[in-house]
């Protein structure tokens, strides 16, 4: 047998990082500051914070289409079109192909993926709240799941690690529901959502409205001044990529930290296709790269790796991981792998028109990179419900219209341009955020006949809503539009728009924590079952789906992980 030496040595590292997107970034930092040679494997190209944000000061008029993408190009992105907000002119440069990247829907399943370095941090709403305690024990409680390894006091202080670090702003509100943080300081509410809230608090005594808590840095602190971070412009052009490092992301936070470190190698145009895995040693040596432009293979070594590929490439990466003791993937001898695939349910939307008159005399100044909120109130507390379980959250925002509203109106010359000039009126909103129940037949499994360009296989969606779901939107709706009434906003729409799972674009679970090998892949560390010297922090680790945005929980799991692992390392346990 001959063995390059050194070229197995050239290609050893302390750690592995599969991924640079929020849980990555966290995870490359954490582990290079910690003392760990690090090298981070992304499969896409590289972006260099602020030289590669091409549109992140461009106008409108200064765009081709005027910021829109043409027809062609949305019909050849389905999935990516229906995003909205986000694949357009300005940043549709942080979307994959999806030509270039196919999937399978055996149920409808809306897949949203951006490959470069960063990831979707660059993509991100930036909506960062705790979980509350509840959200640790509700798959005990009412039997749904298996119940988390883990309970709120034990990444309490590694949520407050990482908001200090990431930059939250936001309110301490000193809800039981929602758990305040370490904030920066918070937005402003505008006049409109000031009285909305005022309402509520003696009409629905045990429904708040706050400011959302968000990723943006309203007021820089020293340590976010030292990686060349600054204050938020209020420009609310988050996703075109962030020059002023005021919107958290890998590019812009956690990789600059690891990368002066001197400790971190980042390798791009690196697609993983699997964990190698020592029968003897009962644990994972390296990983099978794929270079996705000279598509030759490559094997790195180390004696820690971080899966944080996203939560269905983290699964893709696990199943196609197959060795004699885990002939059916790392990690999978519960047969859980793959399986309880949740997103959040956005389909109940209700808005109108403020009928109050003493706001017309008000406007607002910038564009805030955030909304309002109300968190969970349905089966907490002194509520409960019998048509179904678990609860939802809003995201709400009041806003005055502008000239954009000449879009949708009828209308032409100068009269009418001129009143377009002038402010409209004042408008309110809420999307339910509802939790989605972690199901076994909700899953993906591997398509070994249906290979992308580098040889992979592809993956297989089959996951749909629920009774359960469906229950908790006319629910959400119901109370969208008596809170709104009582407010006193007249309803212009109340719907579901029976969006597809995906489109939350918060996809969660298959590769679940939990307290027995045989009902779960990762413990209560994120270690794999049967591979402890491999962790999976992303979405792909949750047990259950809760109500609240979930990025920072990751980065919290991340971190907590890290601190883990390296633990381990130093004691010579893995």
């Amino acid at each position: 047998m001959n063995l390059n030496i050194k070229a197995t040595a050239a290609n050893t590292y302390d750690a592995i990082v599969i991924g640079s997107g929020i849980s990555g970034g966290w995870a490359a930092k954490e582990l290079t500051q910690k003392g760990m040679r690090t090298l981070v494997l992304e499969r896409g190209r590289p972006v260099e914070h602020v030289t590669d944000y091409p549109t992140t000061m461009s106008s409108p008029w200064e765009m081709e289409h005027r910021g829109r993408y043409p027809l062609a190009k949305t019909l050849d992105n389905p999935v990516n079109s229906k995003t909205g907000y986000a694949f357009n002119e300005y940043s549709g440069q942080f979307f994959v192909n999806e030509k270039e990247h196919p999937f399978g829907q055996i149920k409808p399943f809306d897949w949203t993926r951006g490959y470069q370095v960063g990831g979707k941090s660059l993509l991100w709403a930036r909506w960062t709240q705790r979980w509350a305690p509840f959200n640790f024990t509700d798959n005990l409680t009412d039997g749904h799941g298996v119940d988390w390894p883990i309970r709120y006091d034990d990444l309490a202080p590694w949520y407050s690690y990482v908001e200090k670090f990431a930059g939250i702003s936001g309110n301490r509100d000193g809800l039981s529901t929602l758990p305040d943080g370490e904030f920066l300081p918070p937005f402003e509410m505008y006049c409109v959502e000031k009285s909305v809230r005022d309402v509520w608090k003696k009409q629905f005594p045990d429904r708040h409205l706050i400011i959302s808590r968000t990723a943006n840095l309203s007021k820089a602190q020293p340590h976010h001044l030292a990686l060349g971070r600054a204050d938020c412009q209020s420009r609310n052009w988050c996703g075109r990529g962030c020059p002023y490092g005021a919107y958290f992301s890998s590019n812009s936070a956690t990789l600059p930290a690891a990368q002066k470190t001197g400790k971190l190698t980042i390798r791009p145009f690196s697609v993983v296709h699997s964990i190698i895995y020592d029968d003897v040693k009962g644990k994972a040596t390296g990983v099978r790269v794929i270079d996705t432009n000279t598509k030759q293979t490559t094997e790195y070594f180390a004696k820690v790796i971080f899966v944080n590929a996203a939560t269905l490439n983290s699964t893709l990466i696990l199943m196609n991981s197959t060795s004699r003791r885990h002939p059916n993937g790392l990690g999978n001898e519960s047969g859980a792998l793959g399986h309880y695939l949740m997103d959040h349910n956005y389909r109940g939307r209700v808005g109108g028109i403020y009928e109050g008159k003493e706001f017309d005399d008000q406007y607002y100044y910038g564009r805030r990179p955030t909304g309002t909120y109300v968190p969970r109130f349905r089966n907490v507390l002194n509520d409960k419900q019998q048509d179904f379980l678990r609860g939802y959250s809003y995201a709400c925002g009041g806003s005055r219209e502008n000239w954009n509203r000449g879009n949708a109106m009828d209308g032409f010359g100068a009269d009418f341009k001129e009143s377009l000039t002038k402010p409209g009126l004042w408008t309110f909103s809420m999307t339910a955020m509802g939790e989605m129940l972690p199901r076994f037949e909700n899953h993906v499994k591997l398509n070994h006949d249906r290979k992308d360009a580098w040889g992979m296989p592809t993956l297989d969606i089959d996951c749909a809503w629920g009774d359960n779901e469906d229950k908790m939107t006319q629910d959400a709706i119901n109370q969208a539009k008596a809170m709104m009434e009582a407010a006193g906003v007249k309803i212009t729409y109340a719907f579901d728009n029976h969006q597809n799972p995906g489109l939350a674009i918060h996809e969660m679970g298959t590769a679940r924590m939990g307290r027995d090998p045989k009902t779960s892949v990762l413990n209560g560390n994120n270690q794999v079952w049967g591979a402890p010297n491999v962790f999976v922090t992303d979405g792909a680790s949750m047990t259950s789906s809760a109500s609240q945005n979930p990025s920072l929980t990751y980065m919290a799991l991340t971190a907590r992980a890290a601190d883990f692992a390296v633990k381990q390392v130093k004691a010579g346990k893995i």
